[in-house]
């Protein structure tokens, strides 16, 4: 296990889950590939195109609160160490580890797909989200520009929309953000998880930096858009002791609300946390182990519907206990608003206008 610069997974395991093979199938040559002119080759983050028949992506999870996302790109450049969506990986016979991080789809179909959605008979409006499982903003958006089309998609429609990112990049979109703000239909969550630029840089090794997230958050609350900050994941003894001041901060920018998660670990991302902490945090890592098992009954991680949410025991209701005094110590006391569903128009063109 070695630290690769500007990338947060220290290995690249080969996933078990998803009938992966046990073992790759090489030749004497690969024993050397890496030192080949004396030089390890750069790991470079690739692109490639995938076309899904939908956009939409549906859930029914009693603990999330919305039933549809969107996710225009496969895996993320940010290299988040703890992110849950990692295991997804494996459905393209790549690792949660680098490969999720340097091995990246785009979706260039996404608002063609999206307008066919909207424009069908009976469809049903709730709130869309984006960034549920990668970053809409991640770096490859400023290139592939799919997540601005699709909220133009949404825009032009008064579809309504949650979109949560760690980048401020979402700034960019903020033309298309205000209008549909006026309207009572998007509200924007960035994620900031540490101001501390060390921790930052390693945890989230291409996210961009807190204070530039935090900028971000004014900007948009100048701006009227409905703002808030989520300080997702907390890991103990790593990033707890910034709740407080995360808090201050985030109403300082102008959030409305804030909310929080305790760190997850499920599937392949548990192992690939190890591996970090002890790269990165060798003196605590048994300490921070320790303590996410308290919170997850006793394993790295518990899956079960709420609890895994909030975290149990006694660290569990700490941290819940801390962050509510703090929320209401700097007034982030609002919850997300209810967003519009009754100005949706099918998209221009669309068969459903025929029978409006």
């Amino acid at each position: 296990m070695r630290n690769r610069p500007a990338r947060g997974a220290t290995t690249n395991v080969t996933s078990s889950r998803i009938a992966l093979p046990a073992q790759e199938a090489d030749g004497d040559w690969l024993d050397w590939r890496e030192t080949v002119d004396g030089a390890e080759p750069t790991l470079r983050t690739s692109v490639a195109i995938e076309r899904p028949r939908t956009i939409l992506s549906r859930n029914a999870s009693p603990d999330i609160p919305f039933d549809r996302s969107i996710n225009p790109y496969r895996g993320c450049e940010h290299g988040c160490i703890y992110c849950f969506a990692r295991p997804t990986h494996a459905y393209h016979d790549l690792s949660p580890g680098l490969d999720f991080e340097t091995k990246l789809f785009a979706k260039p179909d996404g608002a063609t797909l999206l307008r066919a959605a909207l424009a069908k008979r009976g469809y049903v409006v709730k709130p869309i989200a984006m960034g549920t499982n990668t970053d809409p903003y991640q770096p490859i958006e400023r290139d592939w520009g799919i997540t601005r089309a699709c909220i133009a998609v949404l825009a032009e429609t008064n579809h309504p929309l949650t979109i949560t990112t760690k980048s401020d990049r979402v700034v960019r979109d903020i033309d298309l953000l205000v209008p549909m703000a006026a309207k009572g239909l998007v509200s924007v969550t960035l994620s900031v998880t540490s101001l501390d630029p060390k921790i930052a840089r390693t945890l989230e090794p291409r996210a961009p930096h807190p204070e530039k997230r935090l900028s971000a958050v004014a900007a948009l609350a100048a701006a009227g858009v409905p703002v808030f900050v989520s300080i997702s994941p907390v890991i103990p003894a790593i990033t707890d002791h910034e709740v407080e001041h995360l808090i201050e901060r985030a109403a300082q920018a102008g959030a409305k609300g804030a909310y929080f998660l305790p760190v997850r670990l499920p599937h392949e991302v548990a192992p690939l946390f190890r591996a970090w902490l002890e790269t990165h945090f060798p003196d605590r890592a048994g300490k921070v182990m320790a303590i996410v098992q308290s919170l997850r009954g006793g394993r790295d991680n518990d899956p079960a519907f709420h609890s895994r949410m909030r975290g149990q025991g006694v660290w569990g209701q700490l941290l819940a206990t801390r962050f509510a005094i703090a929320c209401r110590r700097h007034g982030l006391t609002g919850g997300h608003p209810r967003l519009r569903c009754d100005l949706f128009r099918p998209p221009a063109g669309a068969q459903g206008e025929l029978f409006s």
